[in-house]
């Protein structure tokens, strides 16, 4: 960061007061300032990365065009195909150390309805915990039942979740295969509604829509659904609709395992395996089904840093399958069209590298402002900023007005939410970005679940909780920066900035120092707990 140091920072504002009153003093909104060399090195790069951020701007756009265009073939139903005699079919539940939601699990995906003897169901179990022992006490007493359940369990995560999809395949009997997360409550009429769709012989994929069990329990998880809906509402209506690639989503959906075979397989080359294998599939020629109007339950992260490791992960696996695949696709032999959306949906995470270059830039560029005069930079800045970030309020509100068209207006209000949660997904996603692009392995980072619907519960009291080390200090620093920026915007009468300012301001903080407090009450809770054992053997 530029103004990193209360020095570098007195140094930064008492160079800007001097150039604000040689502006207001000397040339007071008059005039034309030749710009210097060092004003142009930093607006071109500027700019540069708003032109960036805006194409993935105007594309969202293009998705919510697209999507209205293509509306009426968003559900469609198997209607020229159907099977006259049921395929058999393999579910599987990859877990890893899963112990509060497992039980949850298998329960709700014994529900579902098939003939038991054209159904397999697999538990895949890389647990190194007490989940281990527990689950397979529970297949075996539901195994002993009748019901058609079987317990794997691997010594190793080699693969981690694609290995283990992937081991489950040799012993699979089931035509088509569906996977549920361990955190998903799939509907017990799932398999119904999707295994028709596969009577037509080069469907490889039916994909279905996520909902949420605690989309109520606080406003990150509030925020936390609003993002995904636009995922599932627009972009996969829109892509699937019109033709374009999409991807299978990891879990609540189905796949035909001749298209797993003549994919080449589950690969665990990227932390993203589920985009791997459907951006692989597609370019064999299989087609994907995407169905809006099935949905299944499933759990979002209640923690700020859980849900920056989940997004990061997703992040880091993306761009390393547009960097293992574009050229592939880019070669490929499919329409232009298809291919820029392909690129489109690959990429869009480099624009947080983009964007914490762009806060570096912010001060500086905001001093060279009153060289050039308010007005002038206004009518280069706005439109760029109404194409990368007014389409992100329109995107979210659209999404919601199509999936609750009697209560999406509350969504407007949480906006600056949204954007601020965004913010703060800026660092770690950047990380992950910059990982990616330069080939560092990580592993694969699982996102704790703990089987909550929308009652508070006492997470200080559960395990699996990720420490997050530097990153909400990094957080905090970066927020100081940005609210040193506000105090030089009020200083400088330059009112425009401040809203935007502020919701950086607030991104960084509501990461950083909630992460900070929600870390500081788990210890807390564990001191307690020790010092009452301790009373406990005392007695």
């Amino acid at each position: 960061m530029p103004v990193s140091s209360p020095l570098a920072f007195l140094l930064a504002k008492s160079a800007a007061d001097r150039l604000v009153h040689r502006v207001f003093a000397e040339t007071p909104f008059a005039g034309i300032h030749h710009l210097t060399w060092f004003d142009w090195a930093m607006l071109v790069p500027y700019f540069t990365i708003l032109v960036i951020l805006s194409v993935y701007g105007i594309h969202r756009y293009e998705i919510i065009r697209t999507y209205f265009k293509h509306r009426k073939k968003a559900t469609i139903e198997p209607s020229l195909h159907r099977f006259e005699k049921l395929p058999p079919v393999t579910i599987q539940l990859p877990l890893y150390n899963e112990r509060y939601v497992v039980e949850r699990l298998i329960e709700e995906v014994l529900k579902i309805e098939y003939p038991k003897e054209l159904l397999q169901i697999q538990v895949l179990d890389d647990s190194t915990d007490d989940t281990a022992p527990f689950a397979e006490a529970l297949v075996e007493r539901y195994h002993t039942m009748g019901y058609p359940i079987e317990y794997h369990h691997r010594s190793n995560r080699h693969g981690y979740k694609a290995g283990a999809l992937q081991a489950g395949l040799t012993s699979a009997t089931g035509e088509l295969v569906a996977v549920f997360d361990a955190d998903f409550c799939p509907p017990a009429d799932f398999l119904h509604r999707t295994v028709h769709y596969f009577a037509d012989p080069i469907v490889g994929v039916v994909q279905t829509r996520w909902s949420y069990l605690n989309r109520d329990y606080n406003f990150l998880t509030e925020v936390e659904a609003i993002l995904l809906d636009g995922h599932f509402i627009l972009e996969h209506g829109a892509r699937s609709s019109a033709g374009y690639f999409f991807n299978f989503n990891g879990t609540a959906g189905i796949l035909r395992k001749q298209m797993i075979d003549d994919a080449g397989g589950w690969q665990h080359d990227t932390l993203t395996e589920d985009s791997d294998l459907s951006y692989r599939a597609q370019l064999k020629g299989w087609r994907f089904v995407y169905l809006p109007g099935l949905h299944c339950p499933s759990e979002l992260p209640v923690e700020m840093h859980g849900f920056q490791v989940q997004q990061s992960r997703w992040a880091k696996g993306l761009t390393q399958v547009a960097k293992k695949l574009l050229p592939a696709i880019l070669r490929a032999d499919v329409p232009k069209r298809v291919k820029a959306e392909a690129i489109m949906h690959l990429t869009p995470n480099i624009s947080y590298p983009l964007m914490i270059v762009m806060s570096a830039l912010m001060l500086p560029v905001m001093i060279v402002r009153f060289y050039m005069g308010v007005w002038e930079m206004a009518l280069l800045d706005m439109p760029l900023i109404a194409a990368s970030f007014w389409s992100i309020s329109l995107f979210y509100v659209i999404a919601q007005r199509e999936l609750y068209p009697k209560s999406w207006k509350r969504t407007v209000f949480m906006l600056p939410m949204l954007m601020a949660v965004g913010v703060g997904l800026t660092i770690i996603n950047t990380r992950a970005v910059l990982e990616a692009l330069f080939g560092v392995q990580t592993a694969f980072a699982r996102t704790p679940k703990y089987a909550i619907g929308d009652r508070p519960v006492n997470l200080e009291i559960k395990k699996y909780r990720r420490r997050s080390g530097w990153l909400p200090y990094a957080e905090i620093l970066v927020g100081t920066y940005f609210a040193a920026m506000i105090v030089f915007a009020i200083q400088t009468y330059n009112y425009f900035a401040i809203p935007f300012l502020l919701l950086f301001v607030c991104g960084y903080y509501w990461a950083g120092l909630g992460t900070l407090y929600q870390e500081q009450q788990g210890r807390l809770r564990w001191l307690k707990q020790q010092r009452l054992a301790a009373m406990g053997h005392a007695s």
